[in-house]
């Protein structure tokens, strides 16, 4: 028995060595969240939905905000609607010593909306996001997060490596999410149409939510004690802005609200949708991404003149 015990106990060392050293090549191809847990923790941050994640590229704004190095905590509406959830990692991720930090909340109907089929809390769909259960969010590798959220082969991790290749979606370190797709005008009709479609079914599901409004104030007041916060909201292509405008159409106003409320500042680039491209109808395409973020930028530099 002690002769298999220790046998069996160097096949364990073995696998566990193994999954230590393919835990190392994690990077922005493992999958579209894993480099959000992965530090240092920032005193700049951007936080909302995939709109955000892909329309507002952090290397714009340090670029444009000297001495700053902003990193965009925008998932999705699945996994980061605002919400408590979502409060409590930001609080996680931001560097607990920030004072004079610069926080970009993006702003859009779905993510401060709710299932209505949703009866209590448990049942949000960022209960099975990451951000519900992880404690590290600032190690690499980050192998809690490997072992909580990365359900294939870690094998894949060494394969799918960004040293080979990056993948068509990839997470940068700062946060902001690459999306390399053809964007041909065909191409862009047929996944704009599409998206329309789908989204026309998505909102008979769906209700704006107190209790994500609730948050969302909850958070900029938390975060206006550590610096100063900037609401934006990201338009999509024409199709979607006039499915989101039927859906709420007060929307722009109850956040305008809510940021004279606060005392910060809303920047609503709603309006300016035939300015940018998008890659599926909601999504900003990365070239007019630096656009926008350079514009969200200047508007920002723009408050700060006057506030002196």
């Amino acid at each position: 028995m002690k002769k298999f015990l220790f046998k069996i106990s160097f096949y364990i060392i073995g696998i566990i060595a193994i999954l230590l050293f393919l835990g190392t090549y994690a990077d922005g191809n493992t999958d579209d969240n894993y480099l959000h847990f992965t530090g240092p923790k920032p005193s700049d941050m951007i936080m909302g939905d995939s709109r955000g994640s892909q329309a507002v590229n952090p290397n714009i704004l340090d670029d444009k905000l000297k001495g700053r190095e902003f990193n965009n905590f925008s998932l999705n509406i699945t996994d980061s609607p605002y919400g408590q959830i979502y409060f409590e990692a930001i609080k996680k991720k931001l560097n607990p010593d920030t004072k004079d930090g610069i926080f970009i909340l993006t702003v859009d109907p779905w993510n401060l909306s709710i299932d209505k089929n949703v009866k209590e809390a448990k049942d949000l769909s960022e209960n099975a996001s990451g951000l519900a259960d992880m404690i590290f969010y600032d190690v690499k590798p980050n192998y809690e997060y490997l072992l909580k959220h990365y359900p294939d082969s870690w094998f894949n991790i060494y394969r799918d490596r960004e040293a080979v290749a990056r993948s068509n979606t990839y997470l940068h370190k700062n946060g902001w999410m690459e999306v390399n797709v053809n964007v041909e005008p065909d191409t862009l009709r047929r996944r704009q149409t599409q998206k329309v479609k789908d989204y026309i079914e998505f909102v008979k599901t769906q209700k704006i939510s107190q209790y994500r409004l609730d948050a969302f104030e909850d958070i900029i007041e938390y975060l206006k004690a550590k610096g100063t916060v900037y609401i934006v909201r990201i338009p999509g292509f024409k199709g979607i802005m006039e499915i989101e405008n039927k859906y709420s159409p007060d929307f722009s106003k109850r956040i305008e609200s809510i940021a004279q409320k606060k005392g910060v500042k809303f920047f609503d680039f709603s309006l300016q949708s035939d300015q940018y491209i998008f890659t599926d109808g909601n999504h900003m395409y990365k070239e007019s991404g630096k656009i926008f973020t350079a514009q969200i930028a200047d508007s920002i530099l723009l408050d700060k003149k006057i506030l002196k």
